[in-house]
């Protein structure tokens, strides 16, 4: 299956046409290199902030709740193009309205027939807990895709090993990843939560970036890091755990990943981290057993 991750280039959009024209043109031009799965990043609804006038766009709480008007146009548009190109899109994510003031940092996932599900964030970073208004998800889900079952892993989600691991006992083998950065710690952090799970759970892992600068809004002020598709470090495998990754300007990073070779490299794995991992919980060692010296 061919997998596509963007290094989305933040913009400051004049109203939601202009917002629509730039992911149909994105899209439809990935959809031609063959791609079957397309993942945008984290917050990729609070590009839409630039279209309302500057006591809006500047704040984030404003911001949140004039988005609201366009969660209707903008299921409709990532639905049609999913529809019109034949392929998965992960639409990045939306900040929800969930009443009393309450916002879900929400990834749409949208399918070529006109379906569309979610996976909601679970953890929530210090900035979505200063802001006040923002609640993590309380659901873990699985999806399928061409006979691949895929589950999302939103951002800082993906540092945190035991959700991913239900994913993957559920039948998850490839986790996509939208996320948005604005150090290179936080950066870093991510991309070595992508490399781990997909150590641990010998699963692929695709994981979508912002780019650029958004000086006009709160949330999407700075973007760091790359785009990149993880594979297990073992045998048949790159040995860094880096299928491929993004560099410069060029919006996405496309690569084909064999399914039938991953479950089969079980049988010569150097180290099997996802078979072994019932040893951690042995009675002998699920706690630290401390000792006077």
């Amino acid at each position: 299956m061919k997998i596509a991750v963007a290094k989305y280039p933040i913009e400051p959009v004049r109203d939601f046409a202009a917002f629509a024209d730039k992911q149909t043109r994105l899209l439809e031009a990935v959809a031609r290199q063959g791609a079957r799965i397309a993942v945008l990043p984290e917050y990729l609804s609070l590009e839409l902030g630039a279209a309302f006038d500057e006591t809006v766009r500047g704040d984030l709480a404003a911001s949140l709740q004039a988005i609201q008007s366009l969660h209707a146009p903008w299921l409709q548009l990532f639905s049609r193009i999913a529809v019109d190109q034949r392929m998965h899109v992960i639409a990045g994510s939306f900040l929800l309205a969930a009443g009393n003031g309450r916002y879900r940092n929400r990834a749409y996932w949208f399918t070529p027939e006109g379906r569309h599900g979610w996976q909601d964030k679970l953890q929530l970073t210090g900035f979505e807990k200063s802001a006040g208004s923002i609640d993590g998800g309380d659901a873990l889900k699985a999806f399928e895709a061409d006979g691949i079952r895929a589950g999302v892993s939103v951002c800082y989600d993906v540092e945190f090993p035991l959700p991913v691991r239900a994913q993957y006992e559920a039948g998850v083998r490839l986790l996509l990843v939208p996320s948005c950065t604005d150090t290179v710690a936080g950066a870093t952090r991510v991309r070595v939560g992508c490399l781990a799970r997909a150590l641990e759970n010998r699963m692929f892992v695709a994981q979508a970036v912002t780019a650029g600068q958004a000086p006009w809004s709160p949330a999407l002020d700075v973007n760091t890091g790359e785009a990149a598709i993880y594979a297990p470090m073992d045998a048949g495998f790159p040995a860094d755990g880096i299928v491929a990754q993004s560099s410069g300007d060029r919006p996405w990073v496309v690569a084909d990943l064999d399914f039938a070779a991953l479950e089969s490299s079980r049988a010569s794995a150097q180290v099997a981290n996802d078979r072994d991992w019932s040893a951690q919980s042995l009675p002998a060692i699920v706690r630290a057993q401390v000792e006077s010296l």
